[in-house]
């Protein structure tokens, strides 16, 4: 396989820091955000849509400092051991945003220096770069990895993500230590002096060395994502449960093709295996933007952005009716959201990112039973411990599905790194976990893979189209009708409208309408919070007749979540500090039928609040949604 690549000519000259001043290092890191989901700022000099590839020398330094300390947590880790290659390996990729090359050309100046074998892969998206340093960490080839990215931020920002060789991003514990490593560093009053002297100390020839091995590093780096593909698809590592599943997609397709198409928007997908392996499985693939840096319109895939894919849908179906699936991904690949054919309406539309995961975990969950690794007793209990692991704004549809295959759910503090925390201590405590993610984002994670992933996202739903019932086994969608009492529902000529219909009915605020967004000026949330709770037991008792006559709310309980902890039953909001709020709403019967939630991004300079509730209808949802705006912004305006 040959990959081209659009960056041939990196660059190489050495980073002009002449004359920078402390207090620009200071006011540039004072700008960024770091958190465990990764380090961003602007570094386009045009601003956040800026399309230059240069970037200052404030942001050399700071980035610089990061690949410094990074290192430095490799070293500490893996110490060299006697006999092995005393040089830590280090793999370094990066989605396609123009600022990626002068970023990636300082982390390996530096990581040389600090005596790091770098193996650089270029571009790769990052579920790519996972799945190469979880192999390479397998046989010892690698030590950890950086990735070049700012996921689903304009095309101005960038930024670093961290990991050792577990398949993920470090948890947040380590994730916030290497922050704290990377404050101490910069505020260092010689700190400019040592970085110069730092990425000075590179060998020319040794960098030269790595650029010219890239093209096989990125080779390896496709072929370990396209194995690990299909054993993420698969599931157990027993070649007959590998088999099973495969075998019964392929023998689906040529029962009833299926064509998938793509909108890439010049994303790290574009030099990725979506193409190889779709098509491996005999399904027809059409992509459009799949020119690698072509990124033609807003990133995040939410709402207008969706509209080209939608478009590109619609036209392909109507010349080729088995395409029925489109997907387009962010920047780095790591998260994808889904446009269907809906055959009822006879249109395509854009699924919102709660229903595209609700649909994936009706998938895993089915997959589980499908290969017995879920199985219930004669009154339907299951017989084994599954968990579905979320984070908070996650909307009370995955309980919901979760309760009809009799699982346990489990929340955590918005950032893929809880959430994956989270699935891995359920897992030392006995349970399996399929399935994992964060419901208002969009996409999935599914095990054993530690990252979203479109293609995983895509696969689910072709499961549940392909793997109907065969030979006295039934079918995904069977076993879901089943176990949620739908089965009178079910027919054998079923379509994938007939798959979204049997969801739960949930209307939840998307996490990127104009609803969701709010700017506070309190900075300690926590304190906000505390106001925010007298403005709502204010609120609550001039309202709670209302919200009972009209929507049938009844009680209510604050939880916060803070990292991979949830606190239910809070008595005071202010406990939840920078995390999660949440208040969920019960019925007479004590059934969890909405909620609000409010928490300020960790990745963008937003705060964000979101409602979720039960039903078709969306004035409950808008109800509650300009309510918890109305009382977030009294309460940021509350005098100390």
């Amino acid at each position: 396989m040959e990959i081209q690549h659009p960056d041939s000519e990196l660059v190489r000259e050495d980073p002009d820091v002449e004359g920078l001043s402390e207090a620009q290092v200071d006011t540039a890191l004072t700008d960024m955000i770091l958190s465990p989901s990764g380090w961003r700022g602007i570094f386009a000099q045009g601003g956040a849509e800026g399309a230059e590839g240069t970037i200052a020398a404030a942001h050399t330094i700071i980035l610089a400092a990061g690949a410094k300390v990074f290192a430095d947590y490799v070293k500490a880790h893996y110490p060299p051991q006697p006999g092995n290659n005393p040089c830590p390996a280090i793999l370094l990729g990066m989605d396609t945003r123009p600022t990626g090359r002068a970023i990636a050309d300082i982390l390996i100046r530096v990581l040389i220096a600090e005596d790091c074998a770098v193996r650089f892969a270029r571009i790769t998206a990052a579920p790519e770069i996972m799945a190469y340093a979880r192999a390479c960490g397998a046989d010892g080839r690698a030590a950890g990895f950086v990735y070049i990215s700012a996921s689903h931020n304009p095309i101005g920002h960038n930024g670093l993500k961290f990991g050792l060789t577990d398949g993920g991003v470090l948890p947040a514990t380590e994730a916030n230590t290497l922050i704290g490593d990377l404050r101490s560093f910069l505020s260092a009053p010689d700190r400019i002096r040592r970085i110069k002297a730092l990425m000075s100390r590179a060998d020319p020839g040794t960098i030269a060395a790595v650029y010219a091995a890239a093209p096989r590093i990125k080779a390896e780096a496709y072929e370990a994502y396209l194995r690990f593909t299909r054993e993420v698809v698969s599931g157990p590592r027993e070649p007959t449960n590998q088999e099973g599943i495969l075998e019964g997609i392929v023998r689906g397709l040529h029962a009833t093709p299926l064509g998938i198409a793509a909108d890439l928007n010049g994303s790290s997908r574009t030099l990725s295996i979506d193409r190889d392996f779709f098509t491996s499985l005999g399904i027809s693939y059409y992509s459009i933007n799949d020119k690698p840096g072509r990124i033609v319109h807003r990133i995040v895939p939410e709402g207008p952005a969706l509209d080209p894919c939608r478009q590109f849908l619609e036209e392909l179906h109507r010349r080729e009716p088995s395409v029925l699936v489109a997907y387009m991904p962010d920047c780095d690949g790591d998260r994808g959201n889904l446009v269907i054919w809906d055959e009822g309406a006879q249109c395509a539309r854009c699924l919102d990112a709660q229903e595209v995961f609700a649909l994936a975990c009706i998938a895993e969950l089915a997959h589980l039973v499908w290969t017995g690794e879920l199985g219930y007793d004669a009154q339907g209990k299951a017989l084994q411990k599954v968990a579905v692991a979320v984070n908070d704004p996650t909307s009370l549809r995955i309980d919901r599905i979760a309760h009809a295959f009799d699982v346990s759910m489990f929340r955590a503090e918005v950032g893929e790194a809880n959430v994956v925390g989270l699935a891995r201590k359920l897992r030392e405590a006995g349970y399996t976990v399929r399935i994992l993610g964060e419901g208002s984002a969009g996409g999935n994670i599914t095990y054993p893979s530690a990252v979203r992933d479109p293609i995983h996202t895509v696969m689910a739903i072709i499961k549940l189209l392909t793997l109907r019932n065969q030979e006295g086994r039934w079918g995904f969608f069977k076993l879901w009708c089943e176990r949620s009492g739908k089965a009178a529902a079910y027919r054998e000529d079923f379509s994938l409208s007939d798959i979204i219909s049997s969801l739960p009915r949930f209307i939840t605020t998307g996490s990127y309408t104009p609803e969701s967004l709010l700017q506070v000026q309190t900075l300690d949330h926590g304190v906000l919070k505390t106001r925010y709770q007298g403005v709502f037991l204010r609120e609550w008792e001039t309202r709670k007749a209302e919200l009972s006559s009209r929507y049938g709310i009844t009680r209510w309980e604050a939880a916060c979540y803070n990292g991979m902890e949830e606190t239910r039953g809070l008595t005071c909001f202010g406990a939840a500090r920078r995390g999660g709020l949440k208040i969920t709403f019960t019925n007479k019967t004590g059934q969890q039928i909405a909620s609000i939630w409010m928490r300020g991004s960790g990745t963008e300079p937003v705060f964000r609040v979101m409602a979720d509730a039960e039903g078709s209808d969306p004035s409950m949802e808008q109800d509650l949604i300009q309510w918890q705006r109305r009382m977030v912004m009294e309460a940021d305006k509350t005098a100390d």
